[in-house]
């Protein structure tokens, strides 16, 4: 696992959206995960922005989905359908049809889970996939004490993961319970991790994943099962770190030439 500490998430942004255009550059079909919420909007941001100075050619570039809602109507505002398509792929000019997502209002949700795991397989794997963090650790809907080897499955929201995403909607009993998400072994089948944590209070979960033990308490502690892993902090999400001189010196130290 390679940790970088950046002094704010814009600078966050770009590192990461610089990583992205490389591999596009050298993969132009390349699957790219995205993820949703707050956290990852200086990433789309600063993409957006290189397309349109005509730095960057996205047009074949394929976006899925980390997770989604059960059971909000079609076309609902935040539903991560809804919110992907309007926050990554409208802005980027990437056409609809090289989105991908599971279905929230399905039928058979436990058929359209393995429909969904079995897609990104069948697409070829995710290249890269981005990832925030939860205040108590999660990585997409992956609650603590979830199987590390869990595949993309409903899950039941937290009422801490709930309480966290109350803000996006009109009041706190209209965030969904339920939601269709990628299990940690699905997310770690993707070839690139990319977490980002900004703000102090993801400083406790970040420094849990990064330097505690591997533990289903801690979801994102599974990224240090994962051959490429990065995980891109913000001073204040790295404050509790105990070996941040070391992150520091370590990524300050390493070749241009490298890489994320």
């Amino acid at each position: 696992m390679e940790v970088v500490i950046v002094p704010d998430a814009a600078t966050a942004g770009e590192l990461i959206a610089d990583t992205i255009a490389a591999l596009l550059r050298h993969t132009p079909d390349a699957l790219l995960g995205v993820a949703t919420g707050s956290t990852p909007l200086p990433v789309y941001q600063a993409l957006a922005a290189k397309v349109r100075a005509s730095a960057l050619d996205v047009f074949r570039a394929r976006i899925c989905q980390l997770d989604e809602y059960v059971g909000l109507p079609a076309g609902h505002p935040e539903s991560y359908r809804s919110v992907v398509l309007r926050e990554v792929v409208a802005p980027l000019g990437i056409p609809e049809s090289s989105f991908l997502g599971p279905d929230g209002n399905a039928p058979d949700i436990p058929a359209a889970c393995a429909a969904y795991d079995s897609a990104l397989a069948e697409a070829g794997g995710v290249d890269l996939q981005l990832l925030g963090i939860g205040t108590d650790g999660h990585i997409g809907f992956n609650e603590p004490c979830s199987s590390l080897a869990s595949r993309t499955r409903i899950k039941t929201l937290t009422p801490q993961t709930r309480q966290d995403n109350a803000r996006f909607f009109d009041t706190p009993d209209d965030v969904p319970h339920h939601v269709i998400t990628q299990g940690i072994g699905t997310i770690l089948d993707a070839r690139h991790l990319v977490l980002l944590a900004t703000g102090e209070s993801k400083a406790e979960a970040a420094a849990l994943a990064i330097e505690g033990p591997l533990s289903s308490l801690v979801p994102a502690s599974a990224l240090q099962l994962h051959p490429h892993a990065t995980v891109i902090l913000d001073d204040p999400a790295a404050s509790k770190l105990k070996l941040s001189d070391y992150f520091r010196t370590t990524y300050a130290s390493k070749p241009p030439w490298q890489g994320l």
